[in-house]
């Protein structure tokens, strides 16, 4: 049989070409309807009944994701394993190259596009503060393989001599914090700075949000841009950005100004009003190496009391769940691997393939903690949920009762006593224990920051 060909199981009559697309349990996620309605819209719906219809390459794409270390025919027949005797094709990894080819990355933009979001309500206290939906943004890298028609648009680092290393996507993300959902996420070369990618989604803010950043976000046209969409920020300082203390406030923070580099915008009184909270940070490691550091923190939320100072420092640590989505993406999901496709539509296509499956994971983790009262999202294992909608892709009912997807965080205790937690809770995001902040020293310009201390370490 010719190895560009498509066959049939043998003694089949009647060929099923709709019964392998489905994700398992995350079909009520992604069901059929949402896959018909995309594909619809991006134009891509099949004109006539293939052997691999549309429907069912966009499941088989979202399931290379679940199925990194497998080859085409493998994820093929783990999608097919479960069907029984259903009848069902065979195709060759050439057909299955060529299917992917016809569908494009558009219907995966589209349906990433639909199910980025916030997925957290108001009583998952951990997504918010003061009524504030928390949101981070933050960015990382992808390896894409080593190809020449991948290079050319996704370039190596180039050092003195010679590039070097694999060719690397940038992507920068805005994250719920809490839940770990992508409300937006964009991507491209890794040449393009973080800043810029980070400008394309400053649609996706509003006024009911706080964004949290880090210090590569402090520049004056970002900080205008957030401003603008009526959100508020709290984001760390450059080390070599020195603000002018114009008014200083109990709490020890004070008043200053950002202003525009460029001289016109200076004349034209361009401005963002911000608030200062300074903290020196000592850092003890697992030798007993100590390092102490001072850090800036800017924001928006001026009234001193009503947000003070402490309670800012210990939000701006859940900046770091930004990181843990990442994780999630790049070695859970990932497991540390280059991309897989080898030209610049299958890798974007790819990597929205890779985002939708995130994405659906998280709103299957909020549908759990719905179903169960007084279950905060940050107690469900991403870990036990992935691995668990993977079995349920090969078979339904896949190793029953094998996975407890809440990770409960306890540890026995004696009869007549509470449980004894052996993390955190998830609603107050404590820094690590080997992070406290001290004082301020007094000086010539910051004895009236002196009053900045907090016992941020949890015993």
């Amino acid at each position: 049989m010719p190895q560009n060909s498509v066959s049939v199981r043998s003694g089949a009559t009647a060929l099923d070409v709709y019964a392998p697309g489905h994700l398992g349990e995350l079909t009520e996620i992604i069901d059929p309807e949402l896959v018909d309605a995309v594909l619809e819209d991006t134009g891509v719906r099949t004109q006539r009944v293939r052997l691999l219809p549309a429907r069912v390459v966009v499941y088989f794409v979202l399931a290379l994701a679940f199925f990194e270390r497998s080859p085409y025919q493998a994820v093929w027949a783990k999608l097919t394993a479960g069907l029984g005797s259903v009848p069902v094709a065979r195709p060759c990894p050439s057909s299955l190259a060529r299917a992917r080819r016809r569908l494009g990355s558009g219907p995966l933009r589209h349906l990433f596009s639909i199910l980025a979001g916030p997925v957290a309500d108001h009583c998952q206290s951990c997504a918010f503060y003061q009524g504030l939906r928390l949101v981070a943004v933050d960015g990382t890298t992808l390896s894409a393989p080593d190809e020449e028609a991948v290079t050319w648009h996704f370039r190596k680092h180039i050092g003195r001599v010679r590039a070097f290393g694999y060719p690397l996507v940038r992507l920068v993300a805005l994250v719920e914090c809490g839940t770990r959902a992508l409300v937006d996420a964009v991507f491209g070369p890794d040449d393009i700075g973080e800043l810029a990618y980070a400008r394309r989604l400053l649609g996706r803010l509003d006024a009911s949000m706080l964004l949290l950043a880090d210090a590569y976000y402090d520049a004056f046209d970002f900080l205008q841009a957030v401003q603008g969409t009526g959100a508020r920020f709290v984001l760390r300082s450059a080390r070599k950005r020195r603000p002018i203390v114009r008014r200083p406030l109990p709490d020890g923070s004070y008043f200053t100004a950002v202003l525009p580099r460029r001289h016109r915008a200076r004349a034209g009184g361009q401005r963002v009003e911000a608030r200062v909270i300074e903290a020196w940070l000592t850092v003890v490691l697992a030798d007993g190496t100590r390092r102490t550091e001072l850090w800036r923190l800017l924001t928006n939320l001026l009234d001193a009391e009503r947000h003070p100072a402490n309670d800012l420092l210990r939000l701006y640590h859940r900046r770091w769940q930004a990181e843990t989505c990442y994780f999630s993406l790049k070695s859970t999901i990932l497991d540390g691997r280059v991309l897989r496709s080898r030209s610049v539509p299958g890798l974007e296509q790819e990597i929205f393939a890779l985002l939708t499956v995130y994405q659906a994971l998280i709103r299957l983790a909020g549908d759990v903690t719905t179903a169960t009262r007084g279950l905060s999202v940050q107690r469900v294992s991403f870990t036990v949920l992935f691995q668990a909608a993977a079995d349920q892709i090969i078979g339904p009912g896949a190793c029953p009762g094998q996975y407890d997807v809440v990770d409960r965080g306890y540890r026995p205790c004696r009869a007549g006593q509470p449980p004894a937690r052996t993390s955190p809770p998830a609603t107050e995001g404590p820094l690590p224990q080997d992070v406290q902040q001290v004082p301020v020293p007094a000086g010539p310009t910051s004895a009236h920051r002196a009053g900045v201390h907090a016992g941020l370490q949890d015993g």
